[in-house]
């Protein structure tokens, strides 16, 4: 489970979570501020998969991917970042959310892919595979909110040769591991 952060106060889990999302300047001085706005989308995503998945409503998965897949390959228009950006960061003097790096179009990538998958699955008729999609794409979501851990960011850094830099950015990893803002 992610630590809870008192103010001021910023947890390894939470240094690691951002540099595997790709911000490489991730430090105890930046996290504090870019954690929290990185997890708007996750949070929104979660809530939105839970409904889905409880209602059995295909046309909402397709929505879903559809934004996610924007997301991906338009990073500078991404809807979540452009409503936190507007409603948080500028209104409290936040950090503003900056177009997400190659890890994270990666993992809402493999998100979109599996919200899609779950859409074909319920407009064919097969809920039993629907919700085995439901529930893996529920775990990743719930290890991404409480735990500080992304699969798709994840999965991008063995993929592309960064597997050292990845298991560096594991959860449980702490500070005192071989540096782990630089990919190998």
């Amino acid at each position: 489970m992610t630590e809870v952060a008192r103010p001021g106060v910023v947890s390894q889990v939470q240094v690691n979570f951002v540099r595997q999302q790709g911000f490489k300047d991730a430090s105890t001085v930046t996290c504090g501020l870019q954690y929290p706005a990185l997890m708007v989308q996750p949070r929104v995503i979660g809530i939105v998969v839970l409904v889905g998945a409880v209602l059995q409503v295909p046309w909402l998965f397709v929505v879903l991917s559809v934004v996610l897949w924007w997301n991906a390959l338009v990073p500078r228009l991404n809807p979540f970042d452009a409503a936190y950006n507007i409603l948080v960061a500028d209104r409290r003097a936040r950090l503003r959310l900056t177009p997400a790096p190659a890890p994270r179009r990666f993992a809402q990538a493999l998100a979109a892919t599996m919200a899609l998958s779950i859409a074909a699955a319920l407009f064919t008729g097969r809920t039993a595979l629907a919700t085995g999609f439901e529930l893996f794409l529920l775990a990743a979501i719930a290890a991404l909110v409480f735990g500080g851990f992304c699969f798709g960011s994840f999965v991008f850094h063995l993929i592309t040769g960064s597997g050292g830099f990845a298991m560096r950015t594991l959860p449980w990893r702490d500070a005192s591991s071989k540096d782990s803002s630089k990919p190998t």
